[in-house]
């Protein structure tokens, strides 16, 4: 009955971060195309390409489980979609925007690496060894992309800041005109 009721909540799970997945497919795009840096907007355009894999390796899951690949709405991932929105919709420009994107980017990941973790852990419980695979190396792609996202901010972070410097010096020698 345990096994039960961990493999429903397994298979729950897996709905979820199924319709993350798909979601995210829709979003990437998205930001790629508010990017200003191009290594930004080719890290974006690349993990969507890796995110079309990872919805291909929970289809290859489901179908093991003989369970139909569908997701459930997931809350979670829909509000952090808002979120990304907010972030392209704002007044940042230039680089403080493409830093605006890695942290809603980012928060993305934390929340796959976090979904994926727990999901690859039931699949072990469950002697899901194939699956438990599939979802190891899913969730190590998801660590890998939001580390390349950190490089990423570590530089352009640093350059939004300077045209905040240059904003701020210029907002002060107005000030000191008048």
């Amino acid at each position: 009955m345990e096994n039960n009721t961990l493999r429903e909540l397994y298979i729950d799970e897996l709905r979820d971060i199924y319709d993350a997945e798909t979601q995210l497919v829709k979003a990437l795009p998205e930001m790629a195309r508010a990017a200003t840096s191009d290594d930004l907007r080719s890290s974006f355009e690349e993990h969507c390409s890796q995110t079309k894999e990872h919805v291909r390796r929970l289809e290859e899951v489901f179908e093991a489980l003989g369970e139909k690949a569908k997701g459930k709405k997931c809350k979670g991932m829909r509000g952090l979609v808002a979120e990304g929105k907010e972030m392209m919709e704002g007044d940042f420009d230039g680089e403080a925007k493409d830093a605006a994107l890695i942290s809603a980017a980012q928060r993305v990941e934390h929340y796959e690496i976090a979904a994926y973790g727990t999901v690859r852990t039931y699949a072990e419980l469950l002697g899901e060894q194939e699956a438990a695979s599939l979802l190891e190396q899913t969730l190590q792609e998801e660590k890998e992309t939001d580390e390349k996202l950190t490089e990423l901010a570590e530089a352009i972070n640093v350059e939004a800041m300077g045209s905040n410097v240059g904003s701020s010096t210029n907002q002060k020698a107005k000030s000191a005109r008048m």
